[in-house]
């Protein structure tokens, strides 16, 4: 699939801002195998007075803009062209759950994809007792990874219910995971330590998710939105695969990577600090189109 993508990010600020320093990651990746970026483009408003872009250490393209300037608004804008292909199906390799410690002990190395990164906790995510227990009530011993990790994504989408006022961007997975309500943050963080508690590596990704509206229905621009879902490592033989718990379904060809690390941290889409006080307003607009090319 070929998808134009556009991100529109504003924050609108109560009172005038003297300077900031921000990082932005919000442009697809490049992915062999799996997603191409075709053209993409950044654009920030006002002109920053320092810009840099680098890879971060989970090879994630970044953004750093400093300002010097006082504004009263911030614009932020990526359009992008993506090529996504459907991920390959593979047979069920992984091993038991019981045997996958010494998968990763056998992984030397502690590069970007290395399963060590995503076992333990992270700035975001840390042990919970409610949670694991909610993973062993789930998980069956004679499982492989790769069926207990399907098994709890199916059962998240069961026991959750999605509601875009429940949470906020900070709402921990032991609040989220007691009222059992929120959004795509919310359920992969769930997610994540559930299998973490197993001892399954497992990480945050993010990026967007086309979205289909209702049969007579026009598409609404600016309807879509940043999405979050689940990388787990299955094995030596599996290696990773991707799970979306809001919509209990595989990562496929409707989704488009933006980032991966161990929790919402490490991906964020703007993180920064500002010299000023007051509050601000943030205004956020997604449009993911597909791009029908003439047979």
């Amino acid at each position: 699939m070929l998808y134009d993508v556009n991100l529109q990010i504003t924050y609108t600020y109560d009172a005038v801002v003297s300077g900031g320093r921000h990082l932005v990651r919000v442009l697809p990746l490049s992915i062999g195998g799996r997603q191409r970026l075709v053209a993409g483009n950044l654009t920030v408003s006002p002109l920053p007075g320092e810009r840099k872009t680098y890879r971060d250490f989970f090879e994630n393209p970044a953004t750093s803009i400093l300002f010097r300037m006082a504004h009263e608004e911030l614009n932020i804008r990526m359009q992008a062209r993506v090529h996504v292909e459907s991920p390959d199906t593979t047979a069920d390799f992984s091993p038991r759950i019981n045997a996958l410690a010494s998968e990763i002990a056998g992984y030397w190395s502690l590069d970007a994809g290395s399963p060590h990164h995503f076992i333990g906790h992270s700035p975001r995510l840390s042990d919970c007792t409610d949670i694991a227990a909610y993973a062993r009530d789930i998980v069956k011993p004679d499982m492989t990874v790769r069926q207990a990790a399907t098994s709890i994504c199916e059962r998240i989408h069961k026991d959750f219910v999605y509601d875009t006022e429940a949470t906020t961007v900070d709402t921990t997975p032991r609040e989220a995971f007691k009222l059992k309500r929120g959004v795509c943050q919310d359920f992969t963080h769930v997610m994540i330590v559930a299998l973490r508690s197993l001892g399954i590596p497992a990480g945050y990704v993010s990026g967007f998710l086309r979205t289909i509206p209702p049969p007579g229905k026009e598409r609404l621009e600016g309807a879509d939105a940043m999405h979050a879902w689940v990388r787990l490592w299955c094995g030596r033989i599996n290696g990773w695969m991707e799970l979306d718990p809001t919509n209990n379904i595989p990562a496929g060809t409707d989704h488009i990577i933006v980032g991966y690390g161990r929790d919402y941290s490490d991906v964020a889409p703007v993180i920064g600090i500002l010299k000023g006080y007051g509050h601000h307003k943030t205004n956020q607009a997604v449009d993911v189109v597909p791009v029908h090319v003439p047979a």
